[in-house]
């Protein structure tokens, strides 16, 4: 049998031989840092291929839907664009010019024919995180061990998005084990950020956030079990959902950790478009997928819900803002960048409170409790098969390596001591819903908070292998928070001063402080969370809307 790395090294091959010869650029020396601009002067994208790539999702569907622009057109246009991306920032897996091409073909003629589009979302190009199975085609999840596993039928999720007329057309990179807030792996490598290629792009859907925020693709889908949706759209500076477990189907995707169901990973939207959040959910709910996925949620859209009719139409929200964890206090620019969220809420006539955690270094403790009670040993008996080496940092040269605490330790724990971590984390659940609750008392509108406003990490996107804290984005997970991401500023050096402290909450908490330099940084997007409760997809989606048109009404 060869050696894992011959096998990766072939793999890698296939890759490059199925990127079209003239779709070939001169990328920028590895200096260039910001390589956002160089997909439309490099030379080989038309005119209208530009204003494809740049066109809003909500319009983009219009368009296709009236035959304006052909789905092969939008399709080619795209295309194109992620195979420069991928040139750029390594983001892609699975390359299939002409299997999504050909799908793109038989929407027009469907179109041409019937005079109605395939479903709402005709023609529409969607990128796929490498665990969404599509039959004939491989999906490694980042294991070398499973180079040669070809999927004998598409995930149930690929299936809803081919019946609502969708493309898929490219599979983006992902980290080994997928239990990384970075994107690296044996087979294809690193991803690294647009906007400073420095940084990392995040993970463990870090292809997806490089690629949409190249605009190589207008929609895609990641995964998120600790934010894993939310932590590339943040650092990649992008729009992200993390659904409520069991809103969007997961079956026939491969994953790590199965079995493991008491925080569970889902899938949601990355998207440039603040409307592809609503496109993509409201689309694959109304394809009910309770019918074919039994863990898929038994919940219809629910458009009142989307309108904000308990909220007062929306007319009159009330905001928390979250300006720490308790655990550690974030970087300048995301303090900066709650404070302009706060101030252009104040002027769209919206309430705006203060938020105060409770027990989110305990929801995180546990967390990492329930998955290391099996991590090492699910990635090792994955791993054994070709004898690949498990990853132990993302750092590119590991001479420092630091210890992450969201990678697994050696041992795990008892049947019956995994019994007591998900009693703590279910009385924490009913903890957090009183503490909700009782946020009444201050909002002035009569109900509780409507949605928490809160950083996404406690930086930008960091140097590569540096991206070690992930519990501003997993206690939603523990807690089964909806929470999307939502882009704000970028970081500017002039204004994000580092700005010294008396004092700490401990050594980690000085150790993130001690991170920042604002040059190292620089031009890194800042993006924000918003939480709102379980199961309120659309009233999450509608609040976002709510805050990026306050937002950009106040930049105005």
């Amino acid at each position: 049998m060869p050696s894992w790395f011959d096998l990766a090294a072939d793999k890698k091959q296939r890759q490059q031989k199925a990127i079209p010869r003239d779709w070939l650029v001169k990328t920028p020396p590895e200096t260039t840092l910001d390589v956002t601009d160089f997909p439309e002067t490099c030379g080989i994208m038309t005119t209208q291929e530009i204003e494809i790539t740049n066109t809003d999702v909500s319009v983009l569907l219009r368009k296709l839907a009236n035959a304006e622009w052909s789905a092969v057109a939008v399709t080619t246009a795209f295309y194109k664009r992620a195979i420069i991306a991928q040139q750029l920032v390594n983001c892609l897996t699975e390359i299939f010019v002409e299997r999504a091409l050909g799908r793109a073909t038989e929407l027009d003629e469907a179109l041409k024919t019937t005079g109605k589009v395939v479903g709402p979302l005709h023609g529409l190009p969607i990128s796929l995180k490498d665990q969404l199975c599509m039959k004939g085609l491989e999906t490694t999840m980042g294991y070398v061990s499973w180079i040669g596993n070809y999927a004998e039928k598409n995930a149930v999720l690929v299936d809803i998005l081919e019946e609502c007329g969708a493309v898929p057309f490219v599979r983006t990179n992902v980290p080994q084990t997928l239990m990384w807030p970075e994107t690296f792996n044996g087979i294809f490598g690193r991803t690294t950020n647009p906007y400073n290629r420095s940084l990392t792009s995040g993970g463990s859907s870090g292809g997806e956030g490089a690629l949409v925020a190249l605009k190589g693709s207008p929609l895609g889908v990641g995964s998120d079990i600790g934010g894993s949706v939310r932590i590339p759209s943040a650092m990649c500076g992008v729009y992200g959902l993390r659904p409520s477990y069991g809103r969007v189907p997961y079956g026939g995707a491969l994953n790590s950790l199965e079995g493991q169901d008491s925080v569970l990973s889902v899938f949601g939207p990355i998207t440039n478009s603040i409307s592809g959040l609503k496109a993509f959910t409201e689309a694959v709910i109304k394809a009910k997928p309770w019918l074919k996925d039994p863990l898929a949620v038994r919940k219809k859209w629910d458009e009142d819900e989307y309108q904000l009719k308990d909220r007062d139409n929306g007319q009159k929200l009330c905001f928390a803002i979250m300006w720490d964890d308790g655990v550690c206090v974030p970087h300048p620019p995301v303090t900066r960048a709650l404070q302009e969220v706060g101030a252009a809420l104040k002027k769209a006539n919206h309430n705006v409170v203060n938020w105060k955690p409770i027990e989110h270094r305990q929801l995180g403790d546990i967390t990492r409790d329930i998955w290391n009670a099996g991590s090492a040993e699910d990635f090792m008996v994955t791993a054994s098969a070709t004898g690949e080496p498990i990853l132990c940092t993302m750092l590119p040269d590991s001479g420092d390596a630091i210890t992450a605490p969201f990678r697994p330790r050696k041992g795990g724990i008892t049947a019956y001591q995994l019994w007591q971590v998900q009693k703590t984390k279910r009385d924490l659940r009913t903890r957090y819903l009183e503490h909700w609750n009782q946020t009444v008392q201050n909002t002035g509108t009569g109900r509780p908070v409507d949605a928490i406003i809160c950083p996404a990490a406690p930086y930008a996107a960091p140097p590569h292998g540096r991206n070690q804290y992930t519990n501003y984005t997993t206690v939603w997970n523990t807690l089964d928070y909806p929470a999307s991401i939502f882009p704000v500023t970028t970081v500017d050096p002039a204004l994000d001063v580092k700005k010294s402290r008396e004092s700490f909450v401990d050594d980690f908490d000085q150790g993130i402080h001690e991170m920042y330099h604002p040059e190292v940084f620089k031009n890194a997007p800042i993006c924000l969370q918003l939480v709102g409760r379980t199961l309120e997809e659309e009233a999450v989606i509608a609040m976002t809307e709510i805050v990026d048109a306050a937002l950009k009404a106040a930049k105005a």
